[in-house]
Parts: C-alpha cells; sequence; structure tokens
C-alpha cells in the first residue's frame, strides 16, 4: 500500500530542504509577465518577482498549475502507493484547488486522493503541508492525516496590512473611489485571513500604528506554537524591528522569523505588504 504521499503548492513556506527531507511534493504555480511564463519557486524566486515588480513595465499576474499537471504528479505518485494528500492555498485565491481536484478524477476508484483545502497560504501551508508529512513517515493512514490537517486549520491565523491600495483594487476587494480616496489619505488597510478569503478588517493611518494593531493581534494568545512575520524585504525594516522588539517582550521563548512573501500573494495584496502568521497550540 505505501506511505501516504503529500503534495503542497509553492505558495507553501518550507524551510530549505525540508520538501526533500520530508518527502512532500511541491507543485510549482505559474507566473505570468506579458507573454513569458515561469514557474514560481523554479524559474523565479520571491527577490527576483519583487525586483522585477520594481523595474519592470508589465504588472505581472500568476495562474494555477494545469489539471494535466496534478494528473501527471498523482500518476508518478500512484507508482509508489495508493494513498495521497494533496493539500493547497485557499480556493479563494486561486483555482489551484480546483484543478487538483479534476486532476484527481483520473485515479477514481485505484487510489485515494485527499484535496484538502487549507484556507490560507504561505507558512500556515507550510506548517500543514510539515505535519501532515511527518505524520505519514510515522505510519499515519490517509484519514488520519486528512483530521489532523483539518483539526489544525481553524487554528491557523493571518493578519497583514498593506501600504498600497492599487492592488486591492485591481483584486476587486476595494472600489476604485475608496482606493484614490485611501492613497490621498495614506489610509493603511489591516486585513485578515478568514475562511479563505481576505477580508478588511480596520484602517490605521500610519506605519506605527499598523504595528501597533499586528502586536494586538499577537498579543490575544495565549497558547502561541508558532509564529513568523509575512513581508516584503528578507531582511527587517524599521517597521519589523519595532515588533520583534515589543514580541520579544511578551513571548521570550518564540521565535518570530522574517518569511517573504511570494507572488501569488502579493498579486492580492501588493508588493509592500507586512503580516504576521500565527499558529496556537490546539486544545
Amino acid at each position: 500500500m505505501g506511505k501516504v504521499s503529500v503534495v503542497t503548492d509553492s505558495t507553501a513556506f518550507l524551510e530549505p530542504g525540508l520538501a526533500q527531507e520530508l518527502d512532500i511534493t511541491v507543485v510549482p504555480l505559474n507566473v505570468h509577465f506579458g507573454d513569458e511564463l515561469l514557474q514560481d519557486g523554479v524559474d523565479i524566486t520571491p527577490e527576483a518577482f519583487f525586483q522585477r515588480l520594481e523595474t519592470g513595465a508589465l504588472m505581472p499576474h500568476t495562474s494555477p498549475p494545469s489539471v494535466q499537471t496534478f494528473e501527471q504528479i498523482y500518476a508518478n505518485l500512484h507508482a509508489r502507493t495508493d494513498q495521497i494528500l494533496s493539500i493547497h492555498l485557499s480556493g479563494r485565491l486561486s483555482q489551484t484547488l480546483h484543478h487538483a481536484q479534476r486532476g484527481a478524477e483520473i485515479l477514481l476508484g485505484r487510489c485515494s486522493i485527499a484535496v484538502v483545502d487549507s484556507l490560507t497560504t504561505s507558512l500556515g501551508l507550510g506548517i500543514l503541508a510539515k505535519a501532515a508529512a511527518t505524520a505519514a513517515q510515522q505510519g499515519a493512514t490517509l484519514d488520519e492525516i486528512v483530521r489532523l490537517a483539518r483539526g489544525m486549520i481553524p487554528h491557523l491565523y493571518i493578519v497583514f496590512y498593506v501600504d498600497r491600495m492599487d492592488y486591492l483594487e485591481r483584486g476587486n476587494r476595494i472600489g476604485r473611489a475608496q482606493a484614490i480616496l485611501g492613497t490621498m489619505l495614506n489610509i493603511k488597510p489591516l486585513l485578515f485571513v478568514e475562511d479563505g478569503e481576505i477580508i478588511p478588517l480596520e484602517k490605521v493611518r500610519t506605519h506605527e500604528k499598523a504595528v501597533e494593531k499586528l502586536f494586538e493581534f499577537v498579543a490575544e494568545f495565549s497558547e502561541l506554537q508558532q509564529a513568523a512575520i509575512v513581508q516584503r524585504h528578507p531582511s527587517p525594516t524599521q517597521e519589523t524591528k519595532m515588533l520583534l522588539e515589543r514580541l520579544a517582550q511578551l513571548f521570550p521563548h518564540i521565535e518570530f522569523p522574517i518569511i517573504q512573501y511570494g507572488p501569488v500573494l502579493a498579486s492580492h495584496i501588493g508588493p509592500s505588504a507586512m503580516g504576521v502568521v500565527v499558529y496556537e497550540t490546539p486544545e
């Protein structure tokens, strides 16, 4: 029968080498600059993406892996197992989940493939993929791993603020008039990922106030198991240092690594966002 094989996508944050160590198959999403198609994490890194965003005239967009890509991946994995967990970024942020579901149909009746909506992305998705793959290595069944992942999902949270409103306008999350007015008034929306959707939380006027709101959000958790700061830059900014200093006082035994978000999330929130990902210990 073979152990459960775990599949995720390139929006998941996994520490370098972890996918290979835990035998996680990572399916890259596509990044488009005009007619040029690049595979996320294969042909272009987050840093290279942001550099092109700053210097190029073309506005990029992203697309999911094809149904045929998933069919081929599942077929290859089926050669060694008949249990596959495919867990992906929120179905409300990308059609990746839908394509994975369609790709699984080719092995219907021959292989058990569970396609799970993580309702999140970035570190949140990475935490789920890592937990699933670790359980698989320990001999857990597909049903057991699905229950594990679904039990973890409600305990993952992402909140962030954005410094530019045009990407929210492009994604139809705010209207054009609201975007223009927000830019004129220097408003920075706070956004929350809830049930897999990016929704407005509140608005602030300064970076300092935005950082304060991020701190207040994290401070609400008494049982913090894992967390990280998600931003465009891989190194600390002035705002990051402010937040890290305050978090260290409240959570002296918790590390808050800095994670650079990638092209897919950037297409929704823009290149100048900052946020926190929190995983609280389930009861």
